[in-house]
């Protein structure tokens, strides 16, 4: 009986973000094999992202995570802040749920900025899934979730050096130190350090094409064990600060700072996290158990463009009590419980007051059913009270079915309902000329009602074996239903941005097909295409979304050497994408000079990386980014008047800087 405690509590780390226990223990089993695992068995579309896999490129932040994801599509925000945006089924990041280890972690005013706040060499794995999550996480999943798990103090090396450098300016350096206290405590220290401090204007457009940078990340948590009483938790304390600086090269926040002498915008953060996880495994029922979750959050912003002045503080407090057993067997299985989010915001457009109070108190619960052999599937629903959203429930729905051998099909359907910020997910639109305007007045948040989407998926996988090498092909479709979607409208007037409910349809259609087969021993292949039909009603008529590309094409090249007695080994690793041409923000009303086509050109972009393992403990890599050298010009339109009516730092569709070679060396004690 001790045994099978043991082996529950080392699953219930994770249990909080899954759909069932069941669910993360085939996880780990494919674990082993490849660095990318997708299975025939768990019942919602997951794709698992090993450490493994995040090794295949620099990875310096989560946000830089997912280059070699066909899931995931990974774009620049704007020609200023160097932020890299990440969309999935065609959606931006607000309609994805994002966790960290089961709790809510990149929402509300770090919706742009927060990925970068997560250091790579900090996480252990990541799981994507797509369409509407798990009812246990909460509501606001609309497209999809991505949870983080980060290195476990029990199960890590006692210290790992990561550095970093960049032919664009930026130096990192990470320190992870784990140390067993006893039999049953164990914590980590995590450090992360990084720096961009020279200025550079490759394109000669008087910008600088990255921000000088600099971030200080702090976590320390602590891991409690005891198999005998069937206890486990976590805790951990983060403290974050960010600077940037950007704007024209010319600009010294000392002495511009307010004026129109020079163009400049400066970003200040500072995060604070603590958390708990609590978890109890019944000692005579293996299969029951009990967690409780706890979260507090203050990230603390202060920012400006040009003359437009942001600043938003958020206070955030976050529990979840979760309950999982068994329905006579364990073919059913079930959780339940209740969860409370609140979130204070101090929010300021220049001199204008947004702040607000927002909490929600919600029930779920969740059924699962699996035979154990072909069939599947999950039925859960919720139903949560907000200050500023009512009354509602959110149902949803994952089904698997196994027709024969490697052949899996899944169908899933889920409601999502979630409050728009619309300033804080928008605030790279501060880098333009453009007014601000709320069209609407009636709604609790800015004037707005809040969003609300149905989401359906159909996806099919099928293993094959071919020259006796193995290989996968996988289609999947996804649409999803904006009852009420906030309209985020550049396709009005290029010197305005309007916010306003929906007022017509507004969907997104995202069909992917991935083939991904072992060319030869050690040689894989990874491609991917997907074509994104994703339109909505502006005022000025229904237009595809902007800056989103129709079509994308991915591939991906990975080779091993066979690993040597000490360890010996090299990796290559090389990602191809082409990108189709965008839909382009309005701006036929500008003068000729200023005006953009209707689309954006297509081009391809391509990453590579050799790592070279000395030993065990020792190897060092080195790569480059935009190998191609692409790069959009104009980045920036009218880029000559930044404080004149038709600048515009935010319609990117391609990169801004050149081509980038990075060198990195990882060191670590066993």
């Amino acid at each position: 009986m001790k045994t099978k405690i043991a082996i529950v509590l080392l699953l219930l780390f994770t249990a909080f973000n899954s759909y069932s226990q069941d669910t993360l223990q085939e996880i780990k089993v494919q674990s082993k094999r490849k660095s990318l695992q997708k299975t025939y068995t768990v019942t919602a579309n997951t794709t698992l992202v090993t450490k493994k896999e995040l090794l295949k490129a620099a990875c310096c932040n989560l946000a830089e995570s997912f280059e070699t994801n066909p899931s995931i599509d990974v774009n620049f925000s704007d020609a200023l802040t160097g932020t890299k945006q990440i969309k999935m089924l065609g959606l931006t990041s607000p309609y994805l749920m994002m966790t960290q280890e089961n709790i809510p972690s990149v929402r509300g005013a770090s919706q742009v900025y927060g990925l970068s706040f997560t250091p790579g060499p900090w996480i252990e794995s990541i799981q994507i899934t797509k369409g509407a999550g798990s009812v246990v996480n909460g509501f606001e999943s609309i497209s999809g979730q991505i949870n983080t798990e980060l290195i476990k103090p029990m199960s890590e090396v006692p210290f790992l050096l990561n550095a970093y450098g960049s032919t664009d300016s930026r130096f990192e350096l990470n320190a992870n130190f784990n140390q067993k206290l006893s039999d049953k405590w164990a914590t980590s220290l995590l450090l992360h350090g990084n720096i961009r401090d020279s200025k550079m204007d490759n394109n000669e457009d008087g910008f600088l094409d990255n921000p000088l940078q600099k971030q200080f990340n702090l976590l320390n948590r602590y891991q409690y064990y005891n198999a005998e009483t069937g206890w486990v938790s976590f805790i951990n304390l983060q403290y974050m600060n960010d600077t940037k600086l950007m704007g024209q090269t010319s600009f010294d926040p000392d002495r511009d700072r307010g004026t129109i002498n020079s163009w400049g915008s400066e970003i200040d953060t500072q995060k604070i996290d603590v958390s708990t996880k609590i978890g109890y495994v019944f000692k005579d029922m293996p299969y029951q158990s009990i967690g409780f979750q706890n979260a507090f959050s203050s990230y603390d912003q202060d920012s400006y463009f040009g003359l437009n002045g942001y600043n938003i503080k958020q206070n955030s407090f976050y529990s979840n009590l979760i309950f999982n057993s068994i329905i006579n067997n364990e073919k059913n299985k079930f959780a339940t419980g209740l969860n409370f989010t609140y979130d204070n915001y101090i929010e300021f457009v220049n001199t204008t007051d947004y702040s607000r109070i927002d909490n929600t108190v919600g029930a779920f619960f969740e059924y699962t059913f699996d035979n154990q052999d072909d069939f599947s599937f999950i039925l859960g629903g919720r139903a949560d009270y907000g200050n500023r959203l009512g009354v509602f429930v959110t149902p949803r729905v994952h089904m698997k079915y196994n027709p024969w051998e490697k052949g899996v099909l899944r169908v899933s359907a889920g409601r999502g309902k979630r409050p728009a910020n619309i300033f804080a997910e928008n605030q790279n639109l501060f880098a333009s000329s453009r007014t601000f305007d709320v069209t609407n007045t009636g709604g609790k948040l800015y004037g707005l009602d809040p969003e609300i989407a149905w989401n359906y998926g159909l996806s099919f996988m099928q293993g094959f074996k071919l020259f006796n090498r193995n290989g996968d092909v996988t289609a999947d479709f996804y649409r999803t239903n904006f009852q009420n979607q906030v309209v985020v409208d550049i396709m009005q007037s290029p010197q305005q941005v309007i916010f306003h409910n929906l007022d017509g349809a507004s969907f997104a259609n995202s069909f992917q097909l991935e083939f991904n087969y072992e060319l030869a021993k050690h040689l894989e292949l990874r491609s991917a295409y997907k074509f994104y039909d994703i339109k909505t009603d502006y005022l000025s008529g229904k237009y595809q979304r902007p800056l989103q590309a129709a079509h994308r094409f991915f591939g991906n090249l990975g080779y091993e050497t066979h690993i040597k007695d000490k360890g010996q080994q090299w990796k290559f690793d090389f990602t191809y994408n082409w990108i189709g041409e965008q839909q382009l923000p309005y701006t036929a009303s500008n003068p000729t000079a200023y005006q953009l086509s209707e689309h954006s050109p297509a081009y391809s972009l391509m990453n590579a990386q050799i790592t070279r393992t000395f030993s065990s403990t020792f190897e060092v890599y080195v790569g480059g980014e935009n190998i191609g050298n692409y790069t959009q010009n104009p980045a920036i339109v009218d880029a000559q008047n930044p404080f004149g009516p038709y600048f515009d730092a935010t319609i990117l569709y391609a990169p801004v800087f050149g081509q980038m070679y990075y060198a990195g060396l990882r060191f670590k004690i066993k």
